[in-house]
């Protein structure tokens, strides 16, 4: 197979969003496919200003955020994916959606075409068990904030063939210059499994009072070199999307230690989502920076 030049992206929130703006700025031509005009168009004003804030750094001149910016191609149907050469999907985690999402790609991709799941809980062999080619489906799990992070989990599913993976591991390290690491399906596979459970057991800290979330944010972050402390992480994610995980993870492993804290579920009923809402443990401005 020769490398991949167009790449469709399935879904306009912040993970398609960071996704479509990496493929870009590594040269590839992306097809966003967004069905809500209104999220489509907030999208590519989000990937601006993604843009603009490297150029306040020096990190991008105007010419290269221009390149950038041409090279994608908002759309609103999955049948402009028809040329792409790899898709990854990346709407929000709810299976059935998702299944429908893969059902429609495999009829509208050529058989060769290699389809991926942004999933980080669910499993990719039930996503590609209502595809004709199985052995095509495998997830990539991009680690927020995407340009930051040079991590993909590669995950295989029971029928992904060696071929899907060696494709994958060749695109993820020679095309966009990350990191692949090899998991084998499970609830949460390494990342999302390991980082959950380190902010549901922040929360269990916050929630017997033993320091506040300010506190225990500084701890980790200066103590243990993490970027942001399990508030913030929690508020970036979108403590929804914590919440959705936990739950899943639960469920499927059945150990109290996956059970989300109460102050976690309160949250996301009040609608404190974190940084999409504008508030969570902290709070954001438009541009997603502490207040």
């Amino acid at each position: 197979m020769t490398a991949v030049r167009k790449a469709g992206v399935v879904g306009a929130g912040t993970m398609g969003q960071g996704i479509c703006e990496m493929l870009a700025f590594n040269g590839l031509e992306v097809y966003m496919v967004e069905r809500d005009q209104t999220r489509l168009s907030h999208a590519i004003c989000m990937i601006e200003q993604s843009l603009d804030k490297q150029m306040e750094r020096w990190a991008l001149t105007s010419a290269e955020k221009k390149l950038v910016m041409n090279r994608i191609h908002p759309m609103a149907q999955l049948s402009d994916l028809a040329e792409c050469e790899l898709v990854i999907e990346t709407i929000t985690e709810d299976l059935d959606s998702k299944l429908d999402i893969f059902r429609q790609l495999d009829q509208i991709c050529e058989p060769q075409v290699i389809l991926a799941s942004n999933t980080s809980t669910l499993s990719l062999t039930e996503l590609a068990s209502v595809t004709h080619h199985p052995e095509r489906v495998i997830g990539m799990h991009f680690v927020y904030p995407v340009s930051k992070t040079d991590l993909v989990e590669i995950v295989r599913g029971l029928r992904t063939s060696d071929e899907t993976f060696e494709l994958t591991k060749h695109f993820v390290e020679e095309t966009i210059h990350k990191k692949g690491v090899m998991v084998f399906e499970s609830p949460g596979f390494v990342t999302t499994r390991l980082i959950c459970l380190f902010i549901n057991e922040a929360l269990h800290v916050l929630e017997e009072g033993v320091a506040s979330a300010d506190d225990i944010d500084s701890a980790m972050r200066i103590g243990y070199s993490f970027q942001h402390g399990p508030f913030e992480m929690a508020d970036r994610f979108g403590l929804d999307a914590v919440l959705a995980a936990l739950e899943r993870m639960f469920r499927e492993y059945g150990e109290l230690k996956y059970r989300p804290s109460f102050i976690l579920k309160k949250m996301v009923r009040g609608g404190q989502l974190g940084v999409k809402s504008g508030a969570g443990f902290f709070s954001y401005d438009k541009d997603g920076g502490r207040v």
